[in-house]
């Protein structure tokens, strides 16, 4: 069964269960998440939903927790982007941080 056709990049609001899956975590930790107003959600009719944009504040805030209080001047702000590449794989990356995977950079 291929999980990646329920949920499109044009999409504003993710289930808890694709949320999930974007953050590599189980339904039940982003319940956990939510109840400890670590991440919010938006209520819509009885379905909870969970933005895109609120997933990648979460992740920014957890980087933030492990780096200095102050980042060093040269660093840009960090910008998230979704790309789905020929083979219909989805990768989720940092906007001008250096590819990990590219041997060149």
């Amino acid at each position: 069964m291929n999980f990646d056709v329920d949920f499109t990049d044009e999409q504003l609001l993710l289930t808890t269960v694709q949320a999930g899956r974007v953050l590599g975590v189980g339904r039940t930790t982003i319940y956990q998440l939510i109840k400890t107003g670590e991440l919010h959600a938006v209520h819509v009719g009885g379905s909870c939903r969970i933005s895109w944009a609120e997933l990648e504040r979460y992740v920014t805030r957890l980087e933030a927790a492990y780096q200095p209080a102050e980042p060093p001047a040269s660093a840009p702000g960090r910008r998230w982007r979704r790309v789905v590449d020929a083979d219909g794989q989805r990768t989720i990356f940092a906007v001008g941080m250096p590819d990990p995977h590219d041997p060149a950079a």
